[in-house]
């Protein structure tokens, strides 16, 4: 792994700051580090408010949308919400749908089936609202390439409102509204919203014909933050705001079948690391297993005792879903193993029994082991299906897009993308695309790296630095948990390992006369010998709080020794 200690900033930068806040140069560092350089940035980060979200009339074609809305409810249509069977289509189509339902009664909800229909809009879908009498589509999460689906649909008379936050191709479908702020021509001030945010942006915009303000939506962000946990996108901007007010929700009066969820877990404040360990997987496993319906019975189910009941469902899909992803992993690895693939630029990888539901963190778990771009490809009716997942600074989309003319389709995003090709195309594409990565990727990005803050002693580490951090949170891309690098490190001589096969490292550190601090290493099991002996180490790490029979300590979450 390479350890990089972000570029310190002017120092000119870090006093101003400091002083306007009257905090330590090395708290005003981690800030000005975040993009936040004056007293109003900070209040703003540190203060949350609802006010600081955007009105959603900002967004290009919002108004195309809300009237259609209005003229179907006027003229009793009937409206199908329709969207992606992963976390973030599956809490957008239950909070648009459940939205819509608080004052008009016709309205469906529609999830494709991952294994018949595919990814996005299908043409499956549109026949169900065509033979069922829709003539209004509100495609979320999705829709944005759909430009043969959106004919096909108009051509029986059903209208399109697409909410995407997918980069849009050179041509738009032809759809009534399209809400996407990738679009070029769309001036929105905030462009890294999930699908369920531009969900919420739309019901933001229909509540205000209602004389609804945002905070009578409240209600609706356990939805948004657990899409904005599971979708991955910046933690800047909108998507803090609508995150943190979200975790309120979470932990105060979440909808029944998120409280269902976490019934069952033993900790009294849920963190956004909480949401992307516990809520989202739960929720994605639904899809990946069954079907995205049944995530969207168990969030918009209003009875406790029923939403447990789905939960508990959920829970064994989750359950396989463990299973199945530790086996492919295990057949993954061996076969890049006995093809002898490990100098390549790239993973590509394929078998045609490899659950379909499953390749995406299959493609993750084989990075953490070959640190490359990485696709893991199984059979998908005549075709073959796969999912694309990268390395840090690597644009897969783009490379992608450099071969697609060796696949049928493809969408996604910089980290993340989906795809499928003929099964005569597999070949020439995994050359093409290992060609095209090793041509465009800096070598650099094939090796790990740890991004350090900056280094402090453990003599820092006090209950007021602790309390500081707290209130960085949320925590996600552009405003990561900071990491801290501390020398001169010795165990105390309670070194041990943890875990199932002694994966994971348990150590109690000192720094010079500093009292001692328990720490944890997940997957650092085999850096004990490191720490033996009282030899002195380095160790990266950040700083966390461990919640255990009610009490609360401070506990390092050790990122790297050496």
């Amino acid at each position: 792994m390479r350890w990089t200690i972000k570029p310190k900033p002017s120092e000119d930068k870090i006093k101003h700051l400091a002083q306007a806040l009257n905090v330590e140069d090395f708290v005003a560092t981690l800030l000005v580090q975040r993009g936040i350089e004056t007293f109003e940035d900070a209040k703003n980060f540190f203060r949350p408010s609802l006010d600081h979200l955007h009105d959603p009339y900002l967004m290009k074609d919002m108004e195309k949308a809300v009237a259609r809305i209005e003229l179907a409810i006027e003229n009793h249509e009937n409206i199908m919400v329709f969207g992606d069977y992963d976390v973030d289509g599956t809490t957008a189509v239950s909070l648009v749908s459940s939205y819509l339902k608080t004052y008009y009664p016709n309205v469906a909800t529609y999830i494709p089936d991952r294994y018949d229909e595919g990814y996005g809009i299908s043409f499956k879908g549109i026949d169900f609202a065509d033979n069922n009498g829709m003539s209004l589509i509100i495609a979320l999460d999705c829709g944005i390439k759909s430009i043969d689906h959106v004919r096909y649909a108009k051509e029986r008379n059903i209208d399109f409102i697409i909410c995407d936050h997918h980069r849009p191709g050179k041509d738009l479908p032809e759809a009534v509204a399209i809400l996407d702020p990738k679009r070029d021509d769309c001036s929105y001030p905030y462009d890294e919203l999930c699908g369920c945010g531009i969900g919420f942006k739309l019901i933001q915009a229909l509540g205000l014909n209602q004389g609804q303000t945002v905070a009578d939506l409240t209600s609706y962000l356990d939805l948004v933050a657990a899409a904005i946990a599971a979708d991955i996108v910046p933690m800047t901007g909108e998507n803090r705001v609508l995150a943190y007010f979200g975790l309120q929700v979470i932990n105060s009066d979440p909808r029944p079948g998120i409280k269902a969820l976490v019934h069952q877990v033993k900790k009294q404040t849920l963190d956004i690391t909480d949401v992307v360990f516990i809520i989202a997987p739960r929720i994605n496993a639904a899809g990946r297993i069954k079907h995205g319906n049944h995530a969207v019975e168990l969030l918009t189910e209003f009875d406790f005792e029923q939403a447990q009941q789905f939960a508990s469902e959920i829970e064994q899909y989750n359950s396989d879903r463990k299973d199945l992803d530790k086996q492919i992993t295990k057949e993954a690895l061996l076969q890049i193993e006995v093809n002898e693939e490990k100098d390549r630029f790239t993973s590509v990888v394929y078998q045609e029994n490899w659950h379909k539901g499953v390749i995406g963190i299959v493609a993750s778990r084989l990075i953490e082991t070959h640190y490359r771009p990485t696709l893991v490809f199984t059979k998908s009716g005549d075709k073959y299906a796969a999912s694309a997942r990268s390395v840090k600074g690597f644009d897969i989309y783009n490379a992608l897009e450099a071969c697609s003319q060796h696949l049928e389709q493809f969408g996604g995003h910089m980290y993340a993308a989906g795809m499928t090709l003929k099964e005569e195309n597999y070949s020439i594409f995994k050359e093409a695309f290992e060609k095209q990565v090793q041509e465009t990727i800096h070598p650099d990005m094939l090796i790990p790296e740890i991004e350090i803050d900056a280094e402090i002693d453990f003599a820092d580490i006090t209950p007021k630095l602790t309390r500081i951090l707290k209130q960085f949170e949320p925590f996600g891309p552009q405003n990561m948990t900071p990491v801290f690098l501390t020398k001169n490190v010795k165990d105390t001589g309670y070194a041990k390992k943890l875990g199932a096969e002694d994966e994971h490292l348990k150590l109690f550190v000192k720094q010079n006369n500093s009292e001692g601090i328990p720490a944890i290493g997940f997957g650092l099991g085999n850096k004990i010998d490191l720490t033996t002996n009282q030899k002195a180490f380095e160790a990266v790490y950040c700083i966390d709080e461990n919640e255990w029979n009610g009490k609360i300590s401070i506990q390092l979450r050790l990122k790297n020794i050496r």
